[in-house]
């Protein structure tokens, strides 16, 4: 997640030329828990083991390549091909979108499921990249391995929901949004309202941990709060990053959103603690943009939680 607040229409578009190497527009590609999506069978449990294996992964990737996945450096292209050849050999087709920012280039990764109805396109995606400083673990890799993850459960399960399944990996959001921002206003009119939600994951496993979801869309907001009241986790409205992560574009262009998050530098207030766990008068995780954002930097039931979330909002979303 971005470290400062601004509005979507006061953004500058990064500096520098921005230009697309492969660009999907098309949207034509062929092709105790809640109660399931009507018509599919119940969303899987997404293995906390695995989606952690991702995040030792992105780890050992910032590590080798100057302590961090930032906009420009090795890492984060390290990061961008880890995900994709993963997807690849789970049977998507992944186009991989080019632009510059700050006088380095970006990537995003787009990974489409074949089959469903394009002209309903469900999206979920997460910002790949950290900040410069450190190898930003909780911010962003918990959000990028759990997509990932779902994605990968997507295709072992040979899902063929209703809509057509994409899934995103951002590029340069530490910058302002700029990857997101770039795909949404690469897309015709016609592509953006073909896209019938588009489902934000930012910080989701905070070492302090509470529970957000996002008051956008009221249909993708109540689907989340199902899922944690029927686990008996009770949430609040997500208002700290409200703005400042890959959502904003795509709310922008009038596409319905919605998302998760454990909280970054704010403080975990008493009553907070008291319906959450954790600690009060302590922010809800103390390594945001910070070196420690490390692999130790992640609750695991929070990750847990809301990956599992993430998987049901897409089975349910989807049919």
């Amino acid at each position: 997640m971005k470290l400062t607040k601004l509005s979507v229409s006061g953004r500058a578009t990064a500096a520098g030329v921005v230009a697309a190497v492969s660009l999907l527009v098309s949207g034509s590609i062929a092709g105790a828990t809640p109660a399931p999506a009507q018509g599919l069978a119940a969303a899987p449990d997404i293995p906390v083991a695995n989606v952690k294996a991702h995040l030792t992964q992105f780890q050992s990737i910032a590590t080798a390549n100057g302590g961090n996945r930032a906009h420009g450096r090795a890492g984060y292209r390290a990061s961008l091909d880890y995900v994709k050849a993963k997807l690849d050999a789970a049977g998507f087709t992944t186009t991989v979108q080019q632009f510059t920012a700050s006088g380095r280039t970006g990537y995003n990764l787009i990974a489409d499921w074949p089959g469903g109805d394009t002209n309903q396109v469900l999206m979920a995606g997460s910002h790949l990249d950290s900040v410069s400083s450190g190898a930003g673990i909780n911010d962003n890799g918990s959000g990028s391995a759990a997509v990932l993850e779902t994605a990968l459960a997507v295709s072992r399960a040979g899902l063929q929901p209703a809509k057509h399944l994409r899934f995103a990996w951002w590029g340069a959001e530490e910058l302002g949004l700029v990857g997101s921002r770039f795909y949404v206003n690469s897309l015709s009119s016609a592509n953006r309202a073909r896209i019938s939600g588009y489902l934000n994951f930012d910080m989701i496993g905070s070492p302090n941990p509470g529970y957000f979801v996002y008051d956008d869309d009221p249909v993708i907001e109540k689907t989340f709060q199902t899922y944690f009241t029927g686990l008996g986790v009770p949430t609040e409205i997500e208002t700290e990053g409200d703005g400042r992560s890959d959502h904003a574009p795509f709310k922008s262009a009038g596409i319905p959103v919605g998302g998760l998050f454990t909280g970054a530098s704010r403080t975990k207030s008493a009553a907070q603690a008291a319906k959450w766990g954790g600690t009060a008068g302590v922010a809800f995780d103390r390594c945001y943009h910070s070196s420690c954002d490390t692999t130790a930097n992640i609750n695991d039931t929070a990750l847990n939680r809301n990956s599992d979330a993430l998987a049901y909002a897409v089975w349910e979303l989807s049919d």
